[in-house]
């Protein structure tokens, strides 16, 4: 006799922050949040960035409803920190977008920040640190 596959209703998304990439996975849980394996306090010791990934939950009040899987890369604390939201909010409106969309939209956490470090170029020592200026 075959075993009978059940399929598990989860629900991804990328998101991005300068140059961090976050892939979070929405699964339907009771609220936990682990990234790269390791919980939210292990990972972020600061408050504000918990309160940054916990944004697009909060906003949507299901905080309680799913557990987040994230898998992060590149960038500093912050920039991780905005990736996750980023993906967190992507993710939600895979799940149900008439319910979530509107909101997460309103706040802004559907909106991919573009700001990037700048590139350095010739002639300067950083990317606009123009060497000191001589008359003579």
């Amino acid at each position: 006799m075959a075993t009978k596959k059940v399929k598990k209703v989860q629900y991804l998304g990328t998101g991005r922050r300068k140059t961090a990439i976050a892939r979070v996975r929405l699964v339907p849980g009771d609220g936990n949040i682990t990234i790269n394996k390791r919980t939210l306090d292990e990972y972020f010791p600061l408050d504000t960035m918990k309160l940054i990934v916990n944004q697009p939950l909060v906003a949507t009040n299901t905080g309680d409803k799913f557990d987040v899987f994230v898998n992060v890369k590149g960038g500093g604390f912050t920039g991780q920190a905005g990736a996750i939201r980023h993906g967190i909010a992507r993710a939600l409106c895979v799940a149900d977008a008439e319910a979530y969309r509107a909101i997460l939209k309103k706040e802004g956490y559907l909106t991919r920040d573009p700001r990037a470090k700048e590139r350095k170029k010739y002639g300067l020592h950083k990317a606009r640190k123009a060497p000191q200026f001589s008359k003579r």
